[in-house]
Formats: structure tokens, sequence, C-alpha cells
């Protein structure tokens, strides 16, 4: 596995989480980072994507506002705040790499090296 995601959990509504991308066997410091979701019976959704540079691109509108992307290339590691939780939030969540950036594409068949995904859940 390349990345390991870690961070998540069943929160309430309104509640925060981080969640974080660790490289394990693939180097993440010289690619674009996306974060991507799927809930049960939909399709995997991007959520946000971070370039080597530390640029952020939001791929979904539902999300702006209360999820933010940062990276510590140092650490080796990206990582996902979301804020103002809300139900239709809940999903696993998947980090992935591409080369060199974000501008590369913003589909998951763009993206190589999957990490094996966290549960987020959020409810009442």
């Amino acid at each position: 596995v390349p990345y390991v995601e870690s961070g998540g959990g069943s929160v309430q509504p309104g509640g925060s989480l981080r969640l974080s991308c660790a490289a394990a066997g693939f180097a993440l410091d010289d690619s674009g980072i996306g974060w991507f979701r799927q809930a049960p019976g939909k399709e995997r959704e991007g959520v946000l994507c971070i370039d080597p540079s530390g640029v952020a691109t939001y791929y979904s509108d539902s999300v702006k506002g209360r999820f933010t992307i940062s990276r510590d290339n140092a650490k080796e590691t990206v990582y996902l705040q979301m804020n103002s939780l809300k139900p239709e939030d809940t999903a696993v969540y998947y980090c992935a790499a591409i080369f060199p950036g974000c501008e590369s594409g913003h589909v998951p068949p763009d993206y190589d090296y999957w990490g094996q995904g966290t549960q987020v859940t959020v409810s009442s």
C-alpha cells in the first residue's frame, strides 16, 4: 500500500475531523495528492487536491468553506481538515497521487497509487 489514510471516525453533525494521508511505500512529496470519497451505492468523487507546491484545487463545491487541504512534505503527509461536517459527508475517504500535479486530471482514472481508505460517519 503506497499511502495510509487515518483519522476517520464517527462524529455528530457540525463536528470536525482531520484525515491524514501518510506515505507508506511511495513518496508523496513530488506529486499532487487528491482526496476522494465514496458513499455506499455512489461513485467515487473528488474532494480536494494539493500540488507539490501546496496550491489547493477544490473538486467539490459542497465542501468549499468547510474542508481544507495541506501538506507537510518533510513528514510525507497530506492532511484533510473537515469542519462543519454534515451527514452527506459520510463516506470512505481515499487519498491518491497524480503526476506531476493536480492540473493533470480530476477523476479517479487520472490518479495512481491509492490508499486503502478511512471511514467517516456523520450522524446524530
